[in-house]
């Protein structure tokens, strides 16, 4: 069975960072496309950032330069490095590499 488990997220101040975790059981990401989704509320989920088998990376324009997502294979773990939040990075983040995680809550204050 499939499992994705976020954590890391949680309040910062904006101009902080945070980092976030993927861990997966069932699946080996070393192989797989890996995904930061987000969804603020009323607002539809985004693609954040995305690493591949080859782990070549491609970020949504809103965070290119701030975030940085790698891969620890040893540990079958996604990162996503958050830095220089801003109070509109708030959302839920979710990891997918075809299936989804529970989601992690990140809000940034102002």
């Amino acid at each position: 069975q499939v499992h994705l488990a976020e954590s890391g997220g949680g309040l910062v101040q904006a101009g902080g960072s945070l980092r976030l975790s993927c861990v997966a059981s069932g699946i080996i990401f070393s192989t797989r496309t890996v995904s930061w989704f987000r969804q603020a509320p009323g607002k539809q989920r985004e693609l954040v950032a995305r690493i591949d088998g080859a782990s070549t990376t491609n970020y949504a324009d809103s965070v290119k330069g701030r975030f940085t997502i790698s891969r620890d294979n040893a540990k079958n773990t996604v990162y996503l490095q958050m830095n220089s939040l801003k109070p509109e990075d708030t959302a839920i983040y979710y990891c997918n590499s075809g299936y989804w995680g529970q989601g992690t809550q990140v809000t940034v204050s102002a």
